[in-house]
């Protein structure tokens, strides 16, 4: 049985939780972002939940799993894949940074920092680890020509 506590060691459970204390921060935080933060803020976290989504629609199509520590069954490498080789990480990290904004808590702005850290120590190096086992020089070439946040090389 597995415990708990891995359970819930997923990326919208970090996301959560940093988001959670980007608001306790906004409590102690000097107004910095105003009338801008409240604009750009939700607009950001709306871009990131559609990026998220249609990556998970991507990954639904190529009939491969979007759930962390589980082997992939294709090496979706288009569309948003071809920009980035975790553009639902990337989401997770543009909805994070718009939630601060729209919170105006500016000083929980190196939280994204942290974020994009944890997600990468935690998660995408393991990924990585099971697509060049699972998929060898075709993930290699694919990594090779995209930047894992995003960007082509």
């Amino acid at each position: 049985m597995r415990s708990l506590a891995r359970e819930i060691d997923i990326p919208p459970c970090w996301l959560a939780l940093h988001i959670g204390a980007a608001w306790v921060l906004s409590l102690v935080s000097p107004p910095v972002f105003g009338t801008l933060g409240r604009l750009v803020g939700p607009v950001l976290v709306a871009l990131g939940v559609l990026i998220l989504g249609l990556a998970v629609v991507q990954m639904t199509r190529a009939r491969t799993t979007v759930i962390p520590r589980r082997d992939p069954n294709a090496l979706v490498t288009d569309g948003l894949f071809s920009l980035s080789r975790n553009p639902i990480y990337l989401a997770d990290a543009i909805i994070l940074t718009g939630a601060i904004l729209w919170l105006d808590a500016v000083l929980a702005l190196p939280l994204v920092f942290s974020f994009v850290w944890l997600i990468q120590t935690r998660f995408i190096r393991d990924e990585e680890a099971r697509l060049t086992e699972a998929f060898g020089s075709e993930f290699d070439l694919w990594a090779a020509r995209t930047r894992r946040w995003l960007g082509r090389k």
